[in-house]
């Protein structure tokens, strides 16, 4: 598994790219390989601003569902129409394929985000997903 260095990531394995006041928000490798054949996500958070740790949707698989939770507070602006068509493009390649699209109002919450060296850390030592 990879995880990239130019991404945040977060104890419950949703990644985050910033470009301005925008990020993009996605699951990790990890998690997606951990959940396994996703066939659906729900994201009914659109338009509306969301706080960091709240549940912004749910990643369905064939077995289990899981609550997808916010790395940072800001509005969701945008949600990958390439997901809502074919929700298995996020086990193919999880880091080019985005959830949301925030507004981010603020850059202080990025401090509490994990680099890819911590995230490695954190997932060493844990083999399940996280409950939150």
């Amino acid at each position: 598994m990879e995880y990239p260095n130019n991404l945040f990531y977060t104890k419950d394995h949703e990644w985050i790219s910033f470009d301005d006041q925008y990020a993009l928000i996605g699951i990790t490798d990890f998690a997606q390989n951990e959940l396994g054949d996703i066939v659906y996500v729900d994201i009914p958070t659109l338009n509306s601003t969301v706080h960091k740790e709240d549940i912004f949707g749910t990643v369905e698989a064939v077995k289990t569902v899981s609550d997808l939770f916010m790395p940072v507070t800001g509005k969701v602006v945008a949600v990958n129409p390439d997901v809502e068509k074919k929700p298995e493009l996020v086990n193919l390649d999880p880091y080019s394929t985005w959830l949301i699209k925030v507004f981010v109002s603020t850059a202080i919450e990025k401090e509490s985000l994990l680099t890819a060296e911590a995230y490695k850390s954190l997932i060493g030592a844990n083999t399940a997903l996280n409950a939150h």
